[in-house]
């Protein structure tokens, strides 16, 4: 037995006086495992609160009305546009005394119109733009093997990518 038992007497206080020092130290100094394991708790809680918000996800009849609506302004805006053409063919007379009526709208009509398809199709880009995946880079090529140096045309291809 060594000099910390002839000390310390029996093993149980040894490992008591460990223990006293751990309690200690973790007074000053967070315990790394403990605040790990408490940290993956807590993500494991919020996650399983996420699952059970979205356990019963079914687009309704409200929610697929409303998706129905936010498809519609750019196809209608393409057609419009092309059927005021039809229109100007069809019955030039009435598209120019509709075209006559729209010069008469105030100018700040026209810019309020213009932020609102601006912030419509800019929030869009925004949201797409957002939630965009990142594709990974290719892997770099390691040193190219015997067979590959026969094929002239690979090494030529390996060189013009390289620069």
């Amino acid at each position: 037995m060594g000099l910390i038992g002839r000390i310390l007497g029996d093993p149980s206080a040894t490992t008591a006086l460990g223990q006293a020092a751990t309690g200690v130290a973790e007074v000053f100094r967070p315990n790394a495992t403990k605040k790990m394991q408490a940290a993956h708790d807590a993500y494991m809680a919020a996650l399983g609160e996420y699952g059970t918000e979205f356990q019963y996800v079914g687009d309704g009849i409200f929610d697929r009305f409303v998706n129905a609506l936010n498809r519609l302004p750019r196809p209608m805006l393409a057609l419009g546009t092309l059927g005021l053409f039809v229109y100007a063919m069809v019955d030039p007379d009435s598209f120019t005394r509709r075209m006559v009526g729209l010069n008469y709208v105030p100018e700040p009509l026209w810019w309020l119109l213009a932020a609102i398809v601006g912030f419509y199709f800019g929030a869009r880009e925004a949201h797409y733009f957002r939630t965009r995946t990142q594709v990974a880079p290719l892997p770099v090529a390691s040193a190219a093997t015997s067979q590959d140096d026969d094929n002239v045309a690979l090494r030529e291809w390996r060189q013009r990518v390289d620069r």
